[in-house]
């Protein structure tokens, strides 16, 4: 096959699965994966594939059919300009997370004093490694319950040249975090099971369970337990940073503040829903 054929290519075999939208990505994806650029493609239209990459995309088609998520199969995502390897072990990267990263760096980006950082059910390790690409005074810890997931975390963080401390711990069990913190931040896991019926079947069949969901009647226990740790380890101060689900913006504030938070900041994602919230000690 040569190269001006692989967007025809993956469009006969996936539009009637995804739209015309999610296709164009999959196809810069692929090029990207090998080395190629569009502007390859317009300057060389006749560059052929050779027999590994087409053996890779084929099997890439035959799992976009099972609607495997693009990340998985490439084994890789980009996330605040930095390369991450993903598996079936961690969530694949937001854009929402990187404004929630965004906003903590904004806040610290200018500080000169050197800062720790606990970043709380890290999965791929993208908070942390991010904050300390983008802080690099800064002493950063990184916990999750899952064993598989900090294997992936280190691994990008070799990748990437930055150096984090990594700690297997169940949060919800925890008595006492290992230090005190400036920051402490956490993506934690929010899905309400009830809203398993709204999720696209790509994310609700391959990604990792026990990141995503809570139960109905307690969505809120992750929030409840790290302010709770975080009144008690961070320094005087200390801010605390949260992605949150969009339905409990208000909830969530009046947490922080039943956790004696002050300078209680919410705010909306690119979508314009509630979706990051920020409390001071």
């Amino acid at each position: 096959m040569i190269i001006s054929n692989l967007k025809p290519h993956l469009f006969q075999h996936l539009l009637t699965i995804y739209p015309k939208e999610e296709i164009e990505s999959f196809y810069k994806l692929l090029l990207n994966h090998f080395n190629l650029t569009q502007v390859d493609v317009a300057l060389n239209t006749r560059i052929e594939f050779n027999n590994l990459q087409l053996d890779f995309i084929k099997v890439a088609i035959a799992k976009l059919k099972q609607e495997v998520p693009i990340q998985y199969i490439l084994g890789e995502t980009e996330f605040y300009r930095l390369r991450y390897y993903v598996d079936e072990n961690v969530l694949i990267p937001r854009p929402e997370t990187e404004e929630l990263v965004d906003w903590v760096i904004s806040d610290y980006k200018n500080n000169t004093k050197k800062l720790s950082i606990l970043d709380i059910g890290t999965g791929s390790g993208c908070i942390a490694i991010s904050l300390k690409k983008n802080i690099p005074n800064a002493q950063v810890f990184a916990i999750d319950i899952s064993e598989k997931a900090l294997e992936i975390a280190k691994k990008n963080a070799d990748l990437n040249s930055v150096s984090i401390n990594f700690i297997q711990s169940d949060i919800l069990t925890a008595t006492d975090l290992i230090e005190n913190f400036d920051i402490i931040v956490s993506n934690p896991p929010y899905v309400r099971l009830l809203e398993k019926e709204l999720m696209k079947p790509n994310v609700l069949n391959n990604e990792p369970s026990i990141a995503l969901f809570v139960d109905d009647d307690n969505p809120l226990i992750f929030y409840h337990k790290i302010s709770e740790l975080a009144q008690k380890y961070l320094k005087n101060e200390g801010a605390l940073y949260f992605e949150i689900n969009q339905k409990f913006g208000v909830e969530t504030v009046e947490l922080l503040k039943n956790h004696h938070f002050k300078n209680i900041e919410l705010r909306k994602d690119f979508y314009e829903v509630n979706r990051m919230i920020k409390g001071i000690k």
